[in-house]
């Protein structure tokens, strides 16, 4: 089931340290508030808060009451509030209101705003404009990194992506670099830095500028290579269907800050279940990194194991039964909850319409989960829906693609899902030709409103859905022979003779990196012999193979017409000549890949996959976890 390890595979660093860091460093700032006081957290913060500290915790340190920041008129009755908030000039807007408000009352209050990770002289200035800069006491929460499981930590700022590849804002630059900093002066130095990006050098600038700050020395390095990879530099695996277990139960659930939350809905009860996913989860982490083709034999396995352990029981005479309750039985009933919450997970993604197993032996028939799901799926098939996607792929069959986007589109489907199919085709047929642009651009329009004419803006300046120009399409002669096959029953043709003539850097990247492997039939899934079976065999994410040609050329000297084609920045620094980083150490087989915008599952596990045919580690540090609809929802403008 499981794709073993390699037994020389070096041990991970204890990330721990990180999320005690962050409390510690918490509890510090609200000493220097002293009394009791209100605290309002803005909504994004509050997960990543639950991982840090408790309320028991915040009411040690006189915190009264907790709201949610909500942007109206507060209900508290306390004479000192405390504001928990991201550097926002939108919020901080909104603090100056409840203050004004309350002086036009006659009410006096004291006011505290701690920022995290840290304050941006905006907010400062919207204070200064309010005349509350004197009466505003302000501080700062350096939270930069929060350990979501052994291998991925994350920055939590799921902002990053659209404020620096849309809106062209650097100010979360230096925050990148700061937690380069405190990764180095905890884990030790790094031997190499590779990047590619324009993000990804600014922020390689900005920490060498730094220098060395917190590095203590003959420190013992603990980390070796280090990866900094924008978002931008490849697209188009975001924009694909995951199909890995931990992949697909985000795109359902929503993952967050490494926990999903099952609704009414799907428990089919009146309460709520959260479940944490990580690598302390037995079952969880036996299935996490497995196409969702293999999952239902394991789980159907492990409750057959189950029942056993429990028909030991009979026939044991009072002695043995004592000793089984007290050594067993415990075990048992948590491996057991936690198989019914993979088991009723399970059978929510089956009702997708997904082609897995025909049936299991663990029913939960009484978990209705099938409504909860279609609200987040469209009821395309989706099956045929990854057809279509690896015909985009492949660069096959692109009428019919476009055929299905149109119909997509009229069903009024998904308008996350709409706009991810769009910009798959337009990724990667480098463009759309006109009359397919405006065409569905028109249909778009007319089915979600003609006020995402912004999100067709956004989209276009991020080269994720644009137009081919006059000089990318075919010659005039091309274009003439072109018509002579421009019909419906020659469509495969026109669409093979036009994917040969137009400069696809897709296409192109596609033939130098092998992205999308020789169709073979045989594929099994449950054996997979490359990364590409994260995506059925079907594709290999262009960040994991740009990764895996890097470490094994150990530089970007080969990879000149790839960076070329990517059109983005690269970069190599030797941070340190420590002996204790020779090619033979486990510290130089650990390795950190920074995205910055944002991280797929689907890459997390293609990184594990390609640790444990290696023998390196990987950790993955991401600004954020995201997926297709995260993506397409940081980008959507619905306002006119």
């Amino acid at each position: 089931m499981a794709h073993s390890a390699r037994k020389d595979s070096p041990e991970l660093p204890d990330f721990s340290y990180l999320k005690s860091l962050a409390k510690d460093h918490l509890i510090d700032q609200l000493r220097k508030i002293p009394g009791k006081k209100d605290l309002f957290i803005e909504p994004d913060l509050m997960s990543p808060l639950d991982r840090i500290a408790n309320v028991s915790t915040l009411k040690q340190h006189e915190v009264d009451k907790l709201f949610k920041v909500e942007y109206k008129p507060i209900i508290s009755t306390s004479d000192q509030l405390c504001f928990l908030i991201r550097p926002r000039i939108q919020t901080v807007k909104w603090i100056c209101d409840v203050a004004n408000a309350d002086k036009a009352a006659g009410r006096s209050r004291r006011y505290n705003i701690i920022f995290t990770p840290q304050k941006f002289y905006a907010c400062d200035a919207v204070l200064e404009e309010q005349g509350l800069f004197e009466e505003v006491t302000t501080y700062e929460w350096e939270f930069y990194l929060l350990p979501l499981d052994d291998d991925i930590i994350s920055l939590e700022l799921p902002e990053f992506f659209r404020d620096s590849f849309l809106a062209g804002d650097q100010r979360w630059v230096r925050t990148v670099s700061n937690s380069l900093c405190l990764l180095q002066s905890l884990y030790g130095p790094f031997s190499n830095v590779y990047g590619i990006g324009r993000i990804s050098k600014m922020v390689e600038k900005c920490w060498r500028e730094q220098g060395e700050r917190g590095q203590t020395k003959n420190q013992q390095a603990k980390i070796g290579k280090v990866f900094l990879i924008d978002r931008d530099v490849d697209f188009v695996t975001p924009l694909c269907s995951q199909v890995v277990y931990e992949g697909l139960v985000d795109d359902i659930f929503r993952i967050k800050c490494g926990c999903v939350e099952f609704g009414p809905d799907v428990t089919s009860s009146d309460r709520s279940t959260k479940v944490m996913l990580n690598s302390q989860d037995k079952v969880f982490n036996q299935i996490r990194n497995e196409h969702f083709s293999n999952v239902f034999g394991y789980l159907s396995q492990k409750a057959r194991n189950l029942q056993t352990a429990y028909d030991k029981r009979q026939g044991m005479d009072i002695k043995q039964m004592k000793a089984f309750v007290s050594e067993e039985l415990k075990s048992l009933k948590q491996e057991h909850r936690l198989l019914s919450m993979r088991e009723f997970c399970c059978s929510s993604l089956r009702n997708c319409g997904q082609t897995c197993v025909s049936h299991c032996p663990v029913s939960f028939s009484d978990i209705s989960a099938s409504e909860s799901i279609m609200k987040t799926k469209t009821s395309q098939d989706f099956q045929e829906l990854l057809r279509i996607e690896h015909s985009l792929l492949e660069g096959f069959d692109i009428r019919e693609c476009i055929s299905f986007i149109e119909e997509h589109i009229i069903r009024q489907a998904s308008i996350t899902e709409s706009m991810r199919l769009l910009c798959l085709l337009s990724m990667t047929e480098n463009g759309l030709l006109s009359k397919d642009y405006r065409s569905l651009k028109t249909q778009f329009l007319q089915s979600y409103g003609t006020d995402h004419l912004f999100t067709f803006a956004n989209l276009r300046q991020l080269g994720l859905l644009v137009e081919q120009q006059p000089g990318e399409t075919l010659t005039v002669m091309e274009s003439k022979v072109g018509k002579l096959v421009n019909d419906k029953t020659a469509g495969k043709l026109t669409d093979a003779f036009s994917s040969l003539t137009k400069k696809s850097h897709f296409r192109a990247l596609s033939r130098k990196l092998n992205l999308v492997p020789k169709s073979d039939k045989d594929y099994d899934l449950r054996v997979p012999k490359d990364m590409a079976y994260i995506f059925s065999g079907a594709y290999n994410a262009l960040s994991c193979k740009i990764i895996e040609q890097v470490l094994e050329r150990d530089s970007w000297t080969g990879l000149e017409e790839v960076t070329r084609l990517i059109n983005s920045p690269e970069f190599t620094v030797t941070v340190s000549n420590n002996p204790e980083l020779s090619p033979k150490s486990d510290a130089q087989r650990i390795i950190f890949v920074m995205f910055l915008g944002g991280c797929t599952f689907s890459e997390i596990s293609a990184l594990r996959f390609l640790g444990k045919e290696k023998g390196y580690r990987f950790i993955v540090v991401t600004t954020a976890i995201t997926n297709s609809s995260r993506m397409m929802e940081a980008l959507l403008e619905n306002r006119v």
